[in-house]
């Protein structure tokens, strides 16, 4: 009898053990996971390098044309103005041109092994069947629609805030007759859906540094929903947003800076 009754209290204590390890290695599991949810992420955010159709001054959304020398030149000195930085990801809009700037930028950077994530979430502004027209004929038209005679009317009025990016984008939608043509709100859900993402995942692998090349409305769009510090501006080829992620939140911690740029543009 005593026998059995030591070899029942075995048993007992072995299964409390085992049930104790278990439960001490799951704890230690969470609390790791924990910590690395905790850590923050910081995604530089940039507008691509100024190209062809931008030369041209024509519509550039959806449509795509590649970097001209001077798109390329800046964004390899964004890079030289980076080299201090360490990337854990790179993502950019599958447009050409923000791709080109991605890997011009990586390329001095130092990183131009990095793998680029692409995405058609972190696309420009689609202008419908604008798309490659003279920017005066599509901003022109929406001036009309809105009481301006013209495109700088238009601008000025913008600048001074009397009109937003998205009252403009409202009337595109009406002039335009092939459906494709965004709202702002819709640029704005795709964008912050994207950055959410991108900055929950790489919170998820411990925090880190995230470049983000995308385009000028549509990060204006994305800004607009973070911080009631952006009125419309539009944003410099190669510009750096800089976007903090941080328990669940976002704070955006500048918009459209071009210091980066400058630095690489004093190194030798």
């Amino acid at each position: 009898m005593k026998k059995k009754m030591g070899k029942v209290w075995i048993a007992c204590v072995s299964v409390l053990l085992i049930l104790s390890g278990c439960g001490s290695g799951q704890a230690d599991k969470d609390t790791s996971a924990s910590k690395k949810a905790d850590k923050d992420v910081v995604i530089y955010v940039t507008r691509h390098g100024k190209t062809m159709l931008n030369q041209e001054k024509r519509v550039q959304g959806f449509a795509d044309s590649p970097l001209v020398d001077s798109g390329t030149e800046v964004a390899k000195q964004l890079g030289k103005g980076l080299k201090e930085t360490h990337f854990d990801a790179v993502y950019s809009s599958d447009s050409g041109r923000a791709r080109e700037t991605a890997e011009a930028v990586l390329g001095t950077q130092g990183q131009k092994n990095l793998k680029l994530n692409e995405s058609k979430k972190l696309r420009e502004v689609c202008f419908g069947k604008y798309e490659g027209d003279l920017d005066a004929n599509m901003w022109g038209d929406i001036a009309k629609q809105l009481g301006y005679p013209d495109q700088p009317a238009l601008m000025k009025a913008v600048s001074e805030q009397k009109i937003t990016i998205e009252q403009c984008l409202e009337k595109l939608q009406k002039l335009d007759d092939t459906g494709m043509a965004e709202t702002y709100p819709a640029v704005q859900t795709r964008m912050q859906q994207e950055l959410t993402k991108i900055a929950k995942k790489q919170a998820d692998k411990g925090g880190g540094n995230v470049l983000l090349v995308s385009h000028g409305m549509a990060i204006g769009a994305l800004v607009s929903t973070l911080t009631d510090d952006y009125h419309g501006a539009p944003f410099e080829n190669a510009s750096v947003t800089k976007i903090r992620y941080k328990d669940g939140k976002f704070h955006v911690e500048s918009i459209n800076d071009m210091s980066y740029v400058e630095k690489g543009e004093s190194e030798k």
